[in-house]
Parts: structure tokens; C-alpha cells; sequence
């Protein structure tokens, strides 16, 4: 941990998140994964220490605080639960923050104080068919119609779908514009035309719902818009690049709970008259393991500061989710070897960080994309 990046309240900030997710989220990890169940009973944990409402303006009942403080709990729902840090960074990260950044004034007061203390569950709508990485290609159109619109296409893969009430949900009104056409919209569960189907056979993060949304002329009002034209696209970056470094904190979190099982195992574990601990191959991938997790804290650290800071922070973001979940497979990786035959077969830890882990290098920006936004700045 480094204490020396951190400041005294961010360090209380961490213990009682850990607290949390030692009693309450680790217990039952991998029920959840086993079942494939919602766990409602730790977003709702989560919401009542006030976590759901971080970085959300106190004006609309959030509780404020830092893009540091956000990574610094994201690291320990995830170290906890890898599917519950997906449910509430997806939740916070996107969809509320996504309406406390660039809604209204009326759509902050109408949705935001129910997201913020979880009683809605939020959702954010991007990938397609045949639009994922490549954001500006979306095809999902809206159509103005009368005094309203009426909102047409299909969206894959958006997380929480199955339970949320509120929708953040990118379409283009301007199809012919690419990029320039692109706006948000607040989408409410239940709105007619508007269906969910759920998908299955994910291979981790099995708490966190998936589904597929199809749209049929479903009907959209003028006051649930957010951004037009360039300022759509804009606005779609923004919260995409700051929920990167929410992101590289989960795969830190993943990385360092594959970092303890591996310490607890091979300190336990006997072969050939000796601990495991006692066999150099093993504690050169424990050194490896603390070295590159530790380096990873660092740069999400380095990124959120930027973002705190108002400092330019698009590549340090990606650097931080390019390291850390490179750093979160492969520590699983090397927490699978550790535990040898056990740390293949569920319901063991290793097992599940291992499937957990993998998804980091793809929402969010693939580990390509980042490299791509990394060069281009490098090279510019």
C-alpha cells in the first residue's frame, strides 16, 4: 500500500472498506459466482456507508469526495467481490455519474437521489452488434417524431440491465454525422418498445447481470437528452476515460486478492518436506506479484490525482488500466499455478479470480485501445 500517496482520511476511508469486504463481501463471493445471483444485499451494504454516492454532488444527495477515494473503494469491493465492483462501478462510474456531469438541472433532481442511495439501480447502454471499441459507429437511432423522439436499435453486453431502473443508453439522431450526432439519453425501465434480454454464459463475473436491450420505436421525451452533437461525443469520452481509472483500481483489487490467497497457500501448503513459501519459483512469483500490483496502485493513483487536479489525465488513465489489468490475469495466472491441481477446480478463490480477471483487459477500452491512445501521445 502506498501510504505515502494517500492522505490520513483517505487511509480511514480504505480500512472501512475493508472492513466491509472482509465481513460482508468475501464470505460469499463465491455463492454468488456459483449461483450467478445479484448480490442486492451488498449494493445495498455499499449504499449505506454512502459509497454510491461518491463523487456525486452533495446538492443531489451524494456525498462528494475524490477520484482518488472512488479508486481507493473500487480496489476494495473488487479485492472483496469481483462481480459486486463491477455492478457498482458500472451503477456509479457511468450511468450516475453520467447524469450528475451533464444532465439538467430537472434530470439531476428527478433521478440523481435515488441512484445515489441505490434505490434505483443504474445501467449504461454503449456496445452493439457491430460498434463496441469504436464508439463513434453506433447505429442505435433517434428519431424525432411529434415533440419527442422514438429511439430504434439494439445494444449488447450493458451490465446491471437485468435489475436497473435507470438507463443511460448512446444513440446517434444524426446517423449521416458519425460522431457528431451522438447524444445520451435517460431511458427508465419499463418504457414501451423497450426490451430485455438477458444473456448468459459469461465466463466470470457471474454476479453481475448482462443483457442485451432492443429498442422498437420506443418512445423518448425531448427533456431526456443529454448532449447534442459534438458535446454528445464529448461528453461519452469523458465519462468513459474517467471510469477507465475506476476500472484499473477493480483490477488492482483483483490482483492483490489473487496476491493474499497466493501468500495464505504457499505458507500453508507442504511439498517435498517444505512449504511451498520455501521453493524459490514461488517466491519469485510472490515478488513479482507485489512489485507490478504495487506499481499498478500507483498509476491509477497518478491518473485519479490528474482528474482531481484538472490536469489533462486520458493517457495516464490508460496506462493504469493497461498495466493493472495485465497485472490483475496475470497474477490470477500465478495464483492458479501456486495452488497447482486445487486452484483449477471451483469453489476455490484462484479459480474465480482467474475468470474475474480477464474481462479488465476488455470493457472499458480494450488493452488495444489503450495502447493506441498511449502511442498516439507518445508519438504525436
Amino acid at each position: 500500500m502506498s501510504d505515502f500517496m494517500v492522505s490520513d482520511e483517505d487511509l480511514l476511508l480504505k480500512k472501512e472498506v475493508r472492513r466491509f469486504a472482509v465481513n460482508e463481501l468475501e464470505p460469499y463471493a463465491s455463492e454468488i459466482d456459483c449461483l450467478g445471483k445479484f448480490p442486492r444485499k451488498n449494493i445495498e451494504g455499499l449504499a449505506e456507508l454512502g459509497l454510491t454516492g461518491l463523487t456525486i454532488d452533495e446538492k443531489y444527495g451524494g456525498v462528494g469526495g475524490t477520484n482518488k477515494q472512488l479508486a481507493i473503494v473500487a480496489e476494495e469491493i473488487a479485492r472483496g467481490c469481483g462481480s459486486t465492483s463491477v455492478i457498482f462501478l458500472a451503477h456509479l462510474s457511468l450511468c450516475t455519474q453520467f447524469i450528475n456531469t451533464y444532465g439538467t438541472e430537472e434530470q439531476k433532481v428527478k433521478y440523481l437521489s435515488d441512484l445515489v442511495t441505490a434505490k434505483s439501480i443504474g445501467a449504461f447502454g454503449l456496445t452493439e452488434p457491430d460498434a463496441g471499441s469504436d464508439s463513434a459507429r453506433i447505429t442505435t437511432s433517434l428519431s424525432e417524431i411529434g415533440d419527442g423522439y422514438v429511439l430504434n436499435g439494439t445494444k449488447l453486453y450493458t451490465t446491471n440491465a437485468k435489475e436497473a431502473d435507470i438507463f443511460i443508453i448512446i444513440a446517434n439522431k444524426h446517423p449521416q454525422l458519425n460522431r457528431s450526432g451522438i447524444v445520451g439519453i435517460i431511458l427508465e425501465r419499463g418504457t414501451d418498445g423497450f426490451i430485455i434480454n438477458p444473456q448468459s454464459g459469461k465466463m466470470g463475473m457471474k454476479g453481475s447481470s448482462t443483457a442485451e436491450l432492443v429498442f422498437s420505436n420506443a418512445p423518448v421525451s425531448k427533456k431526456n437528452i443529454i448532449g447534442e452533437g459534438v458535446d454528445g461525443f464529448k461528453n461519452l469520452m469523458d465519462i468513459l476515460n474517467g471510469s477507465r481509472i475506476g476500472i484499473a483500481a477493480q483490477g488492482v483489487g483483483l490482483a492483490q486478492a489473487a496476491y493474499d490467497v497466493s501468500v495464505s497457500y504457499a505458507k500453508q501448503r507442504s511439498a517435498f518436506g517444505r512449504k511451498l513459501s520455501e521453493f524459490q519459483a514461488i517466491q519469485w512469483m510472490i515478488a513479482d506479484m507485489a512489485t507490478e500490483i504495487e506499481a499498478s496502485r500507483m498509476l491509477v493513483y497518478k491518473a485519479a490525482e490528474y482528474k482531481d487536479s484538472n490536469i489533462k489525465y486520458i493517457k495516464e488513465a490508460s496506462m493504469a488500466k493497461l498495466m493493472s489489468s495485465k497485472v490483475a490475469v496475470e497474477s490470477a495466472n500465478k495464483a492458479v499455478q501456486i495452488h497447482g491441481g486445487l486452484g483449477y477446480f471451483a469453489p476455490t478463490v484462484a479459480e474465480r479470480l482467474y475468470r474475474d480477471s480477464k474481462v479488465t483487459e476488455i470493457y472499458e477500452g480494450t488493452s488495444e485501445v489503450q495502447r493506441m491512445i498511449i502511442s498516439r501521445d507518445a508519438l504525436k
